[in-house]
Parts: C-alpha cells; sequence; structure tokens
C-alpha cells in the first residue's frame, strides 16, 4: 500500500470540501481532497434534454454578506450572481396572492397582517434588527411567542416566515435564537437572495480552478474506509488502494458516514449521537418547458401545503434552451411522511395542481420533468432537540469537520461554507 504525505487532507468533496481545499490551498498548504464518488455531495447540476437541474437548494441566502462573498473575493472565484427580485415573490393565500414579506418593503405590502399587527410585527423585525431581540437558546420561537403573548395573526406570520425560510413543516420547534439570528441577517441584507449563473456545477468548477491553480490534488472515487490513530491524533485516511498521512485533517461528510470510517474508535460514539439526527426531507419535482409561460412573478409559496415555486431560468438563462422554461417546486416533508408512499404521491399531486394553477398550460409544453421524492436539504433540521456538529472536538488534536450538518451561520450551503472557512481558520492559527 502506497503513503502519500499532505499538509491537510480534506474527506469529502461537496461544497464544505472543496472550500475549504481551495482556501487552504491559496495559504500555501499542501491539500489533498479525497471523494468517493463526484465532487459536489448534494450541490450538483444534471443535464437532461438542454435543461440544467440542480440537486440541491439552488440558492445563496444573505449573498452580500455571505461566507462564500468572502471566498470569491480572497479567493478571486469568478460567480455570476443572478439577484433574486423580492418584489416578484408572492404567498398563495388560497383565493388571493400577497407579498412575501422578504424585506421591510415586503412587510409594508403584505396582506397577511393588516393594522395594528403589521406594527408590531414590524416593531419586532425591528429589535431584531438593532438586537434588541435575540431569542433563546432554550426556547423554541413557540414558546418565545406564548410567553410575548404574541397575537394570532403575528404568530401566524413569523410561523409562515419560518416555514418558507428554513424547509419545515414544523416551524413551531425551531430555537428562538436561530429564528432571531436568521432575520437579523435576512431583513439588514441588500441582497436576501441570489443563484449562481450556471448553477452549483458553475461554483464546483471555480473551486477546482482554484485547488488546481494552488497545486492542490483532487482524488475522486477515491473512499476513505477508515482512519489510523496515534494518542489523540489522526496519523492517516486509509482507503483501499493507499494511506493519505497528514498533519491536519478536515472530514467533510456526513454523521451518518462518519460512523463507519470511524468504527472501533474512540471517536465512533462521540459521532454517533449527531448520526441520529433527523435531516430536513423535502420533494423537489422540477419541469423543464419548451416555451416561457409568463407571469407577474418569479415565486409563490402556497401557505396552506408548505409548497414554492421558483421560476429558476427568470434569473439563470444559461439552465435551459432558448425559449425554454425551468420551473423548481419544492414540498416539505414532515418526518412522518418520509418514506410514506402515499404521502409523497399525495404532495406530487399538491404540486402539480400549484403549477395548474398558477403556470396554466405547463402540461402542454413539457419537455422533461425530474422528481426527486425523498432530496436532503440540509442534515441537520433546526428543532430544540437537535443541535449542530461542533467544528473540533477537544480530545482530538488535528481533526476537523465542516458541513451543513456543523456550527455555522445562515442556512443550507452557508452551513457548508461557514463551518469550512471556520475550520481553515484554526488549522491556519497553529
Amino acid at each position: 500500500m502506497t503513503t502519500n504525505h499532505y499538509d491537510v487532507v480534506i474527506v469529502g468533496g461537496g461544497l464544505a470540501g472543496l472550500s475549504a481545499a481551495a482556501y487552504l490551498s491559496t495559504k500555501g498548504k499542501k491539500v489533498a481532497l479525497l471523494e468517493r464518488g463526484t465532487l459536489g455531495g448534494r450541490a450538483v447540476t444534471l443535464k437532461l434534454k438542454g435543461f440544467n437541474f440542480n440537486f440541491g437548494a439552488h440558492a445563496i441566502y444573505g449573498r452580500d454578506t455571505s461566507i462564500l462573498k468572502t471566498f470569491e473575493k480572497e479567493l478571486g472565484l469568478q460567480i455570476d450572481w443572478q439577484d433574486f427580485n423580492p418584489n416578484k415573490a408572492k404567498y398563495d393565500l388560497g383565493d388571493d396572492l400577497t407579498a412575501v414579506p422578504a424585506n421591510v418593503q415586503g412587510l409594508f405590502r403584505t396582506k397577511l397582517l393588516k393594522g395594528i399587527d403589521k406594527v408590531l410585527f414590524t416593531f419586532e423585525i425591528l429589535k431584531t434588527m438593532l438586537k434588541m431581540e435575540t431569542g433563546h437558546p432554550h426556547l423554541s420561537i413557540q414558546k418565545w411567542m406564548e410567553k410575548k403573548n404574541v397575537s394570532e395573526d403575528v404568530r401566524e406570520m413569523m410561523l409562515t416566515l419560518a416555514s418558507s425560510n428554513f424547509f419545515t413543516r414544523e416551524p413551531e420547534k425551531i430555537p428562538s435564537d436561530v429564528f432571531f439570528t436568521y432575520y437579523r441577517r435576512l431583513f439588514t441584507t441588500n441582497k436576501p437572495v441570489a443563484y449562481i449563473g450556471g448553477g452549483w456545477q458553475a461554483l464546483i468548477n471555480e473551486f477546482v480552478r482554484v485547488i488546481e491553480a494552488n497545486n492542490g490534488t483532487i482524488l475522486t472515487k477515491t473512499r476513505v474506509e477508515a482512519f489510523r490513530w496515534e494518542n489523540d491524533r489522526v496519523i492517516a485516511a486509509v482507503t483501499p488502494d493507499a494511506e493519505y498521512t497528514a498533519d491536519e485533517f478536515v472530514c467533510c461528510i456526513p454523521p451518518k458516514e462518519m460512523v463507519k470510517v470511524f468504527k472501533d474508535t474512540k471517536l465512533e460514539h462521540a459521532i454517533e449521537q449527531y448520526a441520529l439526527y433527523e435531516p430536513t426531507v423535502v420533494v423537489v419535482y422540477d419541469i423543464g418547458l419548451k416555451e416561457r409561460i409568463d407571469v407577474p412573478y418569479t415565486y409563490v409559496y402556497d401557505k396552506q401545503n408548505n409548497i414554492f415555486i421558483t421560476d429558476i431560468s427568470y434569473y439563470d438563462t444559461t439552465c435551459v434552451p432558448e425559449g425554454g422554461q425551468l420551473l423548481q417546486a419544492t414540498a416539505y416533508l414532515r418526518q412522518s411522511e418520509v418514506g410514506n408512499k402515499e404521502a409523497v404521491e399525495q404532495r406530487k399531486q399538491e404540486i402539480e395542481q400549484l403549477y395548474d394553477k398558477h403556470f396554466p398550460g405547463w402540461r402542454e409544453h413539457l419537455v422533461v420533468p425530474r422528481v426527486s421524492t425523498r432530496a436532503v436539504v440540509q442534515e441537520i433540521k433546526w428543532t430544540m432537540n437537535q443541535k449542530p456538529m461542533p467544528i473540533f472536538l477537544p480530545d482530538y488534536r488535528n481533526l476537523f469537520f465542516a458541513g451543513d450538518w456543523c456550527e455555522g451561520q445562515g442556512q443550507l450551503s452557508e452551513l457548508s461554507f461557514s463551518s469550512a472557512y471556520e475550520a481553515s481558520k484554526l488549522i491556519l492559527e497553529k
């Protein structure tokens, strides 16, 4: 068995692994990135009949304050930002549409709140922006609202916001400090949501370019089976064909996979608790259409059924053939619905009904559908009984963790970027 030595070995080539490898290689570290399959993890782009379908939630939240923006500046990434237009976002109330309060302007236009309730809710948002309200890590947003005697309409507004941004059908379980930290960032950003021209693949290609330009090594189809230890340090990542030794290691694979590679080590039981957590799972139903169906909004959220549709091609014209349209519908699942064929089929029917309502004639224009009935959009579900994994464990001197199951800022991919950035900085400070 051959042995290869590096400054840093990174296991897992998703967004966290790629960004950590790119950042550390630009800082002069000799880096090896080991990925058992293909690069991107859940954030990949699939080309079907001329349409580019993105796996994973293809959105960057609060992009002007995002860690990805930091990576863009420090690494020289070339990103084609396509900014979401909040004025084209609507809530479907059943018999009416109203503005989504994605910013302060939307707050005043929405019909979800009226009169004094709108003033009260705006005051809560103002307190959040000024850090006068931070919530509490031991109080769910439901318990926080009960404690504050929030009116029913304001309560409904807060839970609706949480549902549409935290990918959950159970928003009341979100810790109140997580809720307020997120919305402080959302309401103080100038770019609440953005897409990347060319999809996830364009971003993956940029990370690869930077890694290779800085003499980093990328090995795909390279499965790490175990880690070799000596006292409180990792010595090597072991694959079927070789050992990769290093001074530092960053593990960027989900906890369920980590348990396997750390089996029979003293770290196995420390990681097991995070492997038991429930990820956020959704049904994703994308449709590629040969002709555009123009409507005055690019995002619509069905409040009753917890389903939203985004016109991806409005922002990223590279994802469709000329004149085509790509729509992405996402339906949240409760944990009891995951793997339940009848429940999932019901969600698919509800999505089609929403397409019928807002994009009439889509069936006649359909070129290719893509349905994922069990898409994991985030490995850690923000609830009171689930806490993110730390980016390091004090007893293990040269092992770090990064991914959307780890401690970090924001939601979705931002958790991967921020945890990778923090883990990388800790390595560089040694």
